[in-house]
């Protein structure tokens, strides 16, 4: 099932598309690493899907279509920029408040949970705005948890985390999905970081999706590749092809082949000496997870 689904959306702003016709799947289970440069679109994405910001054209299905965009209720919880802490007040005081206003059942108690669950549970009666900016995020958090929802939105929530604030949050988040089955929507600029957790990628340019992917396919193609240069790339090209049918093989600009998948090394090389073919490089490549989102990025934005 897919827990949201977009077909075409659109929001139009002063006649700019902000988002231009994204069609977006993400599916009950997935932590979704939505991936965009600043201002191409993924916060306005995330509004339009708990209800904050109307569409100006297209649709949007939650929970397998049983739910409209906005009418998710306490189902859907978001952390979308400012959390919109009352600084004068405890963690308790601010979760309360939100809890009562949600007509939270037993809320005394969905507070204290939910705060031990964020890491917050022994801030006593400190007030938020002695907080640092890592148990400020984990309180934001704790606001979209208090309903208990099935999908949750984060926007940017690594944003000027220490390490040790990264790696708490990280693991957080990991928990809420396996442990308690919480389909997670997180956009973030902390590449390496986001690669750890998500299970599923989609990349936006320019309020459009460029490619949705799963982790397992991020790996396979921005993992360790071969470069190969001969004499003769169109031969060598044939020859490779037959020789390795699962690796998958791409020309470069300047004559070199790219080799990718389950090859290693000395097997590209005993195909290439067994067909006389005239090595003038052969180097292991790591391609770096950031410049292949890069790459995706302005990639998509010159087609736009």
């Amino acid at each position: 099932m897919n827990v949201v689904e977009t077909r075409s959306l659109t929001k139009v702003y002063r006649g700019k598309r902000a988002v231009d016709r994204l069609d977006m799947r993400v599916a009950q289970g997935d932590i979704y690493g939505f991936v965009g440069k600043n201002g191409a679109g993924k916060s306005t994405v995330m509004k339009m899907i708990c209800g904050l910001v109307t569409p100006t054209e297209g649709e949007i299905a939650l929970f397998g279509g049983e739910e409209p965009a906005g009418e998710g209720g306490l189902r859907i919880g978001a952390l979308i920029e400012d959390p919109g802490l009352l600084p004068n007040l405890t963690a308790t005081e601010n979760l309360m408040a939100k809890a009562l206003a949600s007509g939270i059942v037993n809320a005394p108690d969905r507070c204290a949970e939910t705060l031990a669950l964020v890491g917050l549970g022994e801030t006593g009666r400190k007030k938020v705005r002695g907080f640092s900016l890592g148990m400020k995020q984990r309180l934001g958090l704790a606001l979209a948890l208090i309903g208990s929802p099935d999908l949750l939105l984060l926007d940017e929530p690594l944003n000027g985390l220490d390490p040790e604030g990264t790696r708490a949050m990280r693991n957080l988040i990991v928990r809420l999905n396996q442990s308690f089955g919480v389909t997670i929507i997180i956009s973030s600029h902390v590449l390496d970081q986001l690669d750890r957790v998500a299970t599923r990628f989609g990349v936006i340019a320019n309020g459009r999706m460029v490619r949705e992917m799963t982790a397992e396919e991020v790996q396979v193609e921005c993992g360790d590749s071969l470069r190969v240069r001969t004499t003769d790339p169109a031969r060598t090209l044939a020859l490779l092809e037959e020789a390795l049918p699962k690796a998958s093989l791409r020309a470069e600009p300047d004559g070199a082949l790219s080799v990718s998948g389950t090859v290693d090394q000395a097997t590209v090389a005993q195909a290439l000496r067994a067909s006389d073919q005239t090595v003038l490089e052969l180097t292991q490549v790591k391609r770096d997870i950031e410049d292949y989102f890069v790459e995706l990025m302005e990639g998509g934005a010159r087609h736009v």
